[in-house]
Order: structure tokens, then sequence, then C-alpha cells
């Protein structure tokens, strides 16, 4: 499928944030969001009976202050759902990492100008954009920490490694909120660039309906943000 008009009424939209709606930063603190997009988005959901949400690796309190209109959301790779704004955050039981392993990836961090570790709720992330050279044997480092341990698992993102629970993925997510309203017996959409996404869009192809790969249907998120706002343009037309 390519970047190609989907009916609101049918459709339930999952869109990713850093990579798909907007561009990457540097660091993730340094994400900027265009002028207007929450505002779309927010448009959008109503038009879709709330069947929009955000899945996202960041944490709900994070992508919040990014888009601070009342969207359901999937933060953390699906450890945080909240499937209608105002509703309460479920998060299954997970384990938490030990504290060592945080620990030992921030020294190696610290040996590499520009690199980074960025703590989550059940994990966290090593980060080397800024520090090309440290990708390989942070991959070695991190792997060798969680090296039989079955309960977490090492995930490629853009140009970082990310150490989290083996149980829950953007395809968890996806299940999760298709189970219940107003996502249930619509047709899912998902939208994400990165490796970390395609679980999500494998979810909603089981589910009867698409993954759309960003570089693929609409190249940039500029792409994906004109495409968004044509479906709401078209929307207010037919109303």
């Amino acid at each position: 499928m390519d970047a190609s008009p989907i009916a609101l009424d049918r459709a339930a939209l999952f869109l990713d944030f850093d990579g798909t709606l907007v561009e990457i930063a540097p660091r993730p603190d340094a994400v900027v969001v265009p002028e207007g997009l929450p505002a779309l988005l927010q448009r959008l959901a109503e038009r879709m009976e709330g069947a929009l949400a955000i899945v996202s690796g960041r944490p709900l309190s994070q992508l919040d202050a990014f888009l601070p209109v009342p969207l359901a959301m999937a933060g953390d790779h699906g450890a945080s759902l909240r499937p209608t704004p105002g509703a309460a955050v479920e998060s299954p039981p997970l384990p938490a990492p030990p504290i060592a392993w945080r620990e030992e990836a921030e020294r190696f961090a610290a040996g590499f100008p520009g690199a980074l570790v960025e703590p989550k709720g059940h994990g966290f992330v090593l980060h080397f954009r800024q520090a090309p050279e440290a990708g390989p044997p942070g991959r070695a480092l991190l792997e060798q920490l969680i090296a039989g341990s079955d309960a977490f698992l090492l995930m490629p993102a853009h140009m970082a490694w990310e150490v989290k629970p083996a149980a829950i993925s953007k395809a968890t997510a996806v299940e999760g909120l298709m189970a219940r309203p107003p996502f249930a017996g619509r047709t899912p959409v998902y939208v994400g660039d990165d490796v970390t996404d395609e679980a999500g869009m494998d979810a909603a192809r089981a589910a009867g309906g698409v993954g759309l790969r960003l570089q693929d249907a609409f190249g940039t998120p500029a792409g994906l943000r004109a495409w968004l706002a044509r479906l709401e343009s078209a929307a207010v037309s037919r109303a």
C-alpha cells in the first residue's frame, strides 16, 4: 500500500513518533514538533472517533509534553497503554533491568564524547548518533550484559541500542489497543520508520490491516504530515 487515502470512519491509525511524525534529532530531548501538528492529530482523532494512537518507545510523559492534546497513546513500546484520552494508564507487570547494567552502560558512554544513556521505566537506551564509533563496542557490551537473561532483549534503533523487556513490543501495543473501543472492529493502519516498528506493522497486517514503512510510502516525516493534512482536509470537504 502506498500513501493512498484511508476511510477515517473505518480505520484505526497507529503512528510512531520519532523519525515518523517528526524528524530524528541529535538527542532525544532536541526533537522539534512542527507547529500545527498536535492540533492536526487532535482533529484527525476526532474525525476517527478516537481511533488514532501514538505508538512510541518514549515514555508517555515525554509524548504528552511534545503532543499536548488529547490522544490515545502507547509508550515504552507498549509497557504503558492509554486507550483513550484521560483514561487510566495500563501497565503490565514487567521486570526492571539491574541498575548495574545501566551503570556499566553509562561508564561506557562516558568514554565516547557524544554518546549518552537514556533511562526508561523498564530499560534504557544507549544513543551513539553523535559518537558513531561507539556503536559496535556498545552493542557487544550490552549483549554481554543481558546474556543469559530471557527477560530482556537488545533492540536496534536509529543510531541506538535499547535494552527492553522481551514481553512487550509495538505489536503488543497494537494488539492491546485493537482489543478495545474505539479501535476494535476497525482496520488497523500502522506507520513507522524503524526496525522497532516492524512488530507493529506485522500486528496490523495480522489483524487484516496494513503496515506502512515511512520511507517507502511517504518518503519523509514531512511527507507523512502532508498526507495526514490531506486526510483531514478531505474529511472536512465531505462533511
